[in-house]
This record gives structure tokens, C-alpha cells and sequence, in this order.
């Protein structure tokens, strides 16, 4: 599999629409609230107030990523991703057509419910279908995808401030159901999960879908192996080990796995960013920055995010994760830090000085983009098949928890302290590098079967690596030549 099928690259760009939509939802609201036309029709939103229209998306998220595990497992990915969509786009129209805060708010939770159920099922479903060669730039993806819906929503904000109307706002919200309404009718054209298929005994089926997505010339014999090893860690897993949620936590290997997926995407909100994104015209007012222009500073610096994006996933699998993630916590802290110290002598009078504080935010935009990517691509990849829904579903919940606590209290924050705030980030993207260094194993380059070895929760002999030793697909007894069930 020396190259990445097309089919295979196609499916995972078009699933990470879901990418999209969670990077323009998210992006379009910090220009929506500070546009002249939102703020007179609603009457002068409090900080309080606006922390909740904010809010909103990331609590429905919240939900939403944890009631997805169950429907993952129970009918797939992809109608789990076809439900999702299907609710954004409700949610979306809704937040168009708004008339009170009360609509507007309700609209968002409905639009977070579907993006926490899309970023819990898409990267893992890319994770599924890719080789393993390239999984981490394809289950990746998501974060480039957001990273085209934060430049969109930026830069049709900053063009709608052109527009003394309705138009103003109204359009920007209601361009959400383009990407909603597109990924709710094309995921039935995208294959589903191989492993999925075969946990819920179609084995056909699933070597179908293998033979086209990791099929070719040449490729035959690979793509047979990789159904046996898949095949027959599937059938060792449902043979030895308990599916539940009280086994995550009482099980040593599933725990320690829990808790790396969780990490990684706790410290990705550590991180800062959000705090950024969603109030960065409330920022760049603190420096006496006018809100057209903060608008227009915030487009740049989501163009040029596209670039760093692009830049990573080329080559995330070739230094894997646990290098970029030390680099890029490090980086943020570093830019955080500046920023806040900065501010401790503001002179709104020195250019220099506002110039500097613009472009750590750049800096920081740069320095968090493997911290962006890897955050997705470790936790689909990390657990194993009778846990993955589950496991990706819980970590997926703590990024949004998260997201929910900074999105409610740094407006207040930032009127209480201002850039002192930042020294809080800073202290959590030290604690984060720390943990990167001593806690997290190295995961490219092995098939999500081979993961286990790292683990120490090993089964049967992978087929890819072991061809020789491999049970043989046509029995189930044979996948059951276990290697250490005492470490169960």
C-alpha cells in the first residue's frame, strides 16, 4: 500500500466536512455577536448573555458526543454521521431565522448537539477506512476542515460588515446548512467502517469495502492479510473481554488508554485557543483595534492556518504524534506568555507594541496546529474495536466539556483580569508538554490492531506483522490463539 488510494483520500476530505461545519459554527459566532445590526436588534447583549449564545453550541456538543457512542456501535458510522448532519441542519435554519435570544440559544444547542456527534464519529470512522501508512492525515483532516470553516466564517463575517441590514448576520448563520445538508446526502456514497461491519459479523462485506478502499494492483495479498488481522482481533475481543462502560475505568490497559485520549484533548482546550477564536474581536477592542479591522486581522490569521494545517498533515506521519505535540504546547505557552507579560505595560499609543501582541496571536495560530491535528487523531486510533465508539465518545466529551467551562467564563475573565488570563494557559501548556514527554506512546505507523502491543493487551498475532502465525479467517477457533490472556 504504497500510496493512498483516491477513493480512500476522497471519502475521508468529504467526511471532514463535518470538520467544516464545527470550524464555521464556531467561528462565525464571535463575528455574529459583535456585528452593529445583532447588537441593536437584540438589544445590547450582556457579557453574560453572550457567554451563553457561545455556550450553547459547546454544551449541545457536550451531549451530543456522548450520545453518539451508543448509536455508533448500534447502527454505524455512517448513519451516525447521516443523524448528525441531519440535526445541524435544523439547528442551523433555526439560528438563521431567530427572532429572540431564546431561539438563537436553542438553535445553537441543536447545531452543537450534531458537531458533537459528528467530531466523535468522523475522525474515527477516517481512522477506520485508511491505512495505516496514512492515518494520521487522513482521520487529520478534521482540523484542516475546520480550519477552511474558521476561514470561511471569518472572512463572510469581516464581508458582511459591508451590510447595514439583517443581511448582516442572518446570512453567516444561515450558510451553516450548506456543509450540513451536503454531508447528510453524500455519506451514503462513502463506505463504511470495515471493522464495523465486521464486529456486527458481515465479513463479505467488510473485505468488499477493503478491497476498494486498500485494493490494487499488487495489493491483493496485503489487503487479505489486513482482513485476517482485523478479523481475527475482532473475534478475540468478543471472545475475552467484557463490553462496558464500567470496563473502561476497571480495566488497566483500557484505562491508561481512556485517560491518553481524554488527555490529549483536555489539553488541546488547555491550550487556549478557543478562548481566541471566540472572543478575538473582544481582544483586539481591549487594544483599541476597531472591530472591522480585528475582523479582518482574525481572516488572515485563519488563511494562514489553512497553510499550517496543510504543512502538518503532510508531515504528521513521518515524525508521528508525540514530537509535534511536545513542540506545539510548548510554542503555544511561549506566545501566551509574551502576550500576557506584554500587557502588564500596554500603551495603546505604541504601534510597536500593539503590533507585537497581534502577532503572537499568529505565532500561537502556528504553534497550535499539531496540537489541533493530533488531538483528533489519538483518540480514534488509540482504543480497541469493542471499545473505540466508546472511548473516542469520552475523550470527545472532555474537549467539549472544556470548551463549554472557557466559553462561559473568559468573557468575564477577560473584564476581571484582561491578559493576565493568559498566564493560566501558559502554566497549562507547560503541564501539557510534560505529559506529552513522559506519558505518551508513539502510535504511527501500526495498524489500529498492532496498537494493542503497545498496551500490553495483545490477543492474537497481527497478520500483517506475522503473517506465518496468523489464524486462518475461514475459523473462529483458530483466532483464538491467545498470547497472554493474563494480562486481560
Amino acid at each position: 500500500m504504497a500510496k493512498p488510494k483516491i477513493i480512500t483520500l476522497v471519502s475521508c476530505i468529504f467526511l471532514t466536512i463535518g470538520g467544516f461545519l464545527f470550524g464555521y459554527d464556531s467561528g462565525i459566532i464571535s463575528s455574529t455577536i459583535s456585528q452593529p445590526h445583532f447588537i441593536n436588534y437584540f438589544e445590547s447583549p450582556s457579557d453574560k448573555v453572550a457567554g451563553a449564545i457561545v455556550s450553547s453550541f459547546t454544551g449541545g456538543a457536550t451531549l451530543g458526543s456522548l450520545f453518539i457512542s451508543y448509536f455508533n456501535d448500534k447502527f454505524g458510522r455512517k448513519m451516525s454521521v447521516f443523524v448528525g448532519s441531519a440535526i445541524a441542519t435544523f439547528g442551523c435554519a433555526l439560528q438563521a431565522g431567530a427572532v429572540t435570544i431564546a431561539m438563537l440559544i436553542a438553535g445553537r444547542a441543536i447545531a452543537g448537539f450534531a458537531v458533537g456527534q459528528l467530531t466523535a464519529t468522523i475522525p474515527m470512522h477516517c481512522a477506520e477506512i485508511a491505512s495505516s501508512k496514512y492515518r494520521g492525515a487522513m482521520s487529520g483532516l478534521l482540523q484542516w476542515m475546520l480550519s477552511w470553516g474558521f476561514f470561511a466564517a471569518q472572512w463572510i463575517g469581516y464581508g458582511s460588515t459591508f451590510h447595514n441590514n439583517a443581511f448582516q448576520w442572518r446570512f453567516p448563520l444561515a450558510f451553516q446548512c450548506v456543509p450540513s445538508l451536503a454531508l447528510a446526502i453524500g455519506i451514503w456514497f462513502i463506505a463504511e467502517s470495515p471493522r464495523w461491519l465486521m464486529e456486527n459479523d458481515r465479513q463479505e462485506e467488510a473485505r468488499a469495502v477493503l478491497q476498494k478502499l486498500h485494493g490494487g494492483d499488487g495489493n491483493a495479498e496485503l489487503v487479505e492479510l489486513e482482513f485476517r488481522e482485523i478479523y481475527d482481533a475482532v473475534i478475540a475481543e468478543q471472545t475475552h473481554t467484557v463490553k462496558s462502560w464500567s470496563a473502561i475505568i476497571s480495566k488497566p490497559s483500557w484505562r491508561k488508554r481512556l485517560l491518553l485520549g481524554a488527555g490529549v484533548q483536555a489539553f488541546g482546550q488547555l491550550s487556549g485557543v478557543n478562548v481566541i477564536n471566540y472572543y478575538g474581536p473582544r481582544i483586539y477592542a481591549s487594544l483599541g483595534i476597531d472591530n472591522t479591522t480585528a475582523l479582518m486581522i482574525i481572516g488572515i490569521s485563519g488563511s494562514l492556518s489553512i497553510i499550517y494545517a496543510t504543512i502538518g498533515l503532510a508531515v504528521l506521519d513521518r515524525i508521528g504524534r508525540v514530537k509535534p505535540l511536545i513542540f506545539s504546547a510548548t510554542g503555544c505557552g511561549l506566545a501566551l506568555v509574551v502576550n500576557a507579560a506584554l500587557s502588564q505595560h500596554l500603551d495603546e499609543s505604541n504601534q510597536n507594541q500593539l503590533r507585537a501582541m497581534v502577532a503572537m496571536n499568529f505565532v500561537f495560530s502556528l504553534f497550535f496546529t499539531m496540537t489541533g491535528i493530533v488531538s483528533w487523531v489519538y483518540p480514534a486510533e488509540i482504543f480497541p474495536l469493542t471499545i473505540r465508539a466508546r472511548g473516542n465518545s469520552l475523550s470527545t466529551f472532555t474537549n467539549w466539556s472544556l470548551n463549554l467551562l472557557f466559553a462561559q467564563i473568559s468573557p468575564i475573565c477577560f473584564a476581571d483580569i484582561g491578559f493576565k488570563y493568559f498566564y493560566v494557559f501558559f502554566v497549562c501548556n507547560v503541564v501539557a508538554a510534560v505529559c506529552y514527554i513522559f506519558f505518551y506512546p508513539e502510535t504511527k505507523g501500526r495498524t489500529l490492531e498492532q496498537l494493542d502491543e503497545l498496551f500490553g493487551d495483545q490477543l492474537v498475532p497481527h497478520a500483517l506483522k506475522d503473517p506465518e502465525n496468523v489464524a486462518s479467517t475461514g475459523e473462529k477457533a483458530s483466532a483464538l490463539k491467545v498470547i497472554s490472556i493474563n494480562k486481560l
